[in-house]
């Protein structure tokens, strides 16, 4: 069998490209003859500067800047040139991902994206032409204020007195905008950024009501977060003339996307238009006889632009079956049937604990994929024997 294994990474646990070779592990031990090509893919979040740079020949820039708590952590961006021209990787996650906030400390409305626009003035300090912004896995929601603040966006109370806003819970505080005083580098670079284009900045589906939750919102927090990040794109209209409350992307990243348009202009682009140009995948979906893809959880908010139903959508171009592993199984998953995911199923073969979850991620997928290959080869072998039979009769 020709097989494509197409996973992403399962956060705070393995990379996309563990993912994979995991996977491979579990297939080769039910036929080591089974061709597996292993391609891993990143969403913009954690892997997005090591994928990217590797592709690309280039190096990581090891840094250290303000976390999402406010304290200094250890962080790092890519940079490559391609055509003479320099660009700079940037990873959200890498800065101010939720990975960097201590679960005693998850809470949205006190974490910021400071450390993302000090990366950037690093980036630019190395004469970067180009700036390359992956957007996930966030520990934020603060509208991308903290890394305009970074950049020399000043930022105003009500009597007008410079105030310093320190995470989303505090964006109610501004009332005027300063931009003379931004670093105006910015504005002599192209800035891309790779984003969940269904992410939204405000109303219903709001990123604050959908993943303020996950980031350690209660209720009443996520109420707070979603008036204030109403508050914020009343702001960025009033200087920019531009409505950002329901931009494609707007959201992503608790609301960094807005952000980075609203107070760099950055242009946004649906996450996998940009990771496309860097890794193809179709040609190998084409000629496989089986796609499994992965990620860590897969619920009713996977067909919204996440790698599994992405790969299952140029799968069903192709019209190949796709299987899907995933570490939980959430709320209304039967949905990604219609998507193209034909099955999937959690790595996790008995209750445990979080931690174990973590631990013993890569021994799971392995032992599942092996599974999942058993089950396809009982189903081959039956398929067989019912035409020889049929033949045999004949």
């Amino acid at each position: 069998m020709r097989i494509v294994v197409v996973p992403s990474g399962f956060k705070e646990s393995l990379s996309a490209e563990e993912v994979g070779q995991s996977i491979a592990r579990g297939i080769k031990k039910v036929n080591p003859d089974h061709q597996v090509t292993t391609i891993p893919m990143v969403d913009g979040g954690e892997g997005f500067v090591d994928t990217i740079t590797k592709l690309k020949e280039g190096k990581k820039v090891k840094t250290h800047v303000m976390g999402p708590v406010g304290k200094p952590i250890e962080s790092f961006f890519g940079v490559f040139e391609e055509n003479g021209l320099k660009t700079a990787v940037i990873e959200m996650a890498a800065i101010a991902g939720l990975r960097h906030v201590p679960q005693n400390m998850r809470n949205p409305l006190n974490t910021t994206t400071f450390g993302v626009g000090e990366t950037i003035i690093k980036a630019l300090d190395i004469g970067a032409e180009r700036i390359l912004i992956g957007c996930g896995d966030s520990g934020t929601s603060d509208g991308g204020v903290g890394m305009a603040q970074a950049l020399g966006v000043k930022f105003l109370n009500i009597n007008g007195v410079e105030i310093f806003v320190n995470g989303g819970g505090e964006i109610d505080r501004i009332h005027g905008v300063d931009m003379r005083y931004m670093d105006a580098r910015v504005h002599l670079v192209d800035i891309d950024v790779a984003v969940n284009w269904t992410n939204l900045l405000c109303g219903k589906k709001g990123v604050a009501r959908v993943y303020g939750p996950q980031k350690g919102a209660s209720s009443e927090n996520v109420e707070q977060l979603s008036n204030n990040l109403e508050h914020l794109a009343r702001l960025i209209k009033s200087f920019k003339k531009e409505d950002v409350s329901l931009m494609n992307g707007g959201g992503a990243s608790g609301g960094l996307g807005a952000g980075l348009h609203g107070f760099l202009n950055a242009r946004l682009h649906p996450r996998f238009e940009i990771i496309m140009k860097y890794i193809e995948i179709s040609d190998a979906i084409k000629n496989a006889d089986l796609v499994i893809t992965a990620e860590g959880c897969i619920d009713f908010q996977t067909p919204n632009g996440k790698i599994p139903s992405e790969v299952a959508r140029i799968a069903k171009i192709h019209e190949k079956p796709v299987i899907a592993f995933a570490g939980t199984i959430g709320h209304n998953a039967k949905i990604n049937y219609q998507s193209g995911i034909d099955a999937y199923s959690s790595i996790i073969p008995e209750p445990t604990t979080l931690e174990n979850s973590i631990l013993d991620a890569d021994k799971w997928l392995e032992n599942c994929s092996e599974n999942a290959l058993r089950h396809i080869m009982i189903g081959i072998n039956l398929g067989n024997q019912m035409y020889v039979t049929k033949d045999v009769v004949q």
